[in-house]
């Protein structure tokens, strides 16, 4: 990759600047969904991250400075997540967190790749095969991760 990138969407310059930027802090959802894998959560903004329709908060360390109820999203990298069965406990500053069943895991070798159906939406979780528990199909589990990890987008 060089040393600085710029993403287009229909002939216009959405976000320019190192690759690790763009992709640790993106500033649009396209942004976030053009270079590499995003969880994207929709909501309404709470001046330190969203509110979930269903009222689940989400909070973001970084990214838009919006007033509190205008239309967001926050992004957060599957890798970036946790997953454990709930009654293991998250690690100090996973403060976000959200329920939901394995709909699918995709085994490749040093990591595994699940897909976590939660309220109609599907996300993405990508974790390092450890030897630790491999979570089944249809199981019930715990999402978990930091602010420093979700970043707050304008709608």
């Amino acid at each position: 990759m060089s040393d600085r990138i710029g993403i287009l969407r229909d002939g216009r310059l959405v976000q320019e600047g190192p690759p690790e930027e763009i992709y640790d802090r993106p500033q649009s959802e396209f942004a976030a969904t053009f270079l590499g894998d995003a969880n994207i959560f929709r909501g309404d903004a709470t001046g330190n991250g969203i509110r979930l329709p269903d009222g689940t908060a989400i909070a973001a360390a970084s990214g838009a400075s919006l007033s509190a109820g205008a239309k967001a999203s926050c992004a957060v990298r599957p890798e970036r997540i946790q997953i454990s069965t709930g009654s293991a406990t998250s690690e100090a500053g996973y403060a976000n967190t959200v329920r939901g069943q394995v709909s699918k895991r995709i085994f490749a070798g040093n990591n595994s790749t699940y897909f976590v159906d939660r309220d109609g939406q599907t996300l993405k979780v990508i974790v390092q095969n450890t030897g630790a528990e491999r979570l089944a199909e249809g199981q019930e589990v715990m999402l978990s991760w930091s602010p420093e990890s979700t970043v707050l987008i304008a709608a």
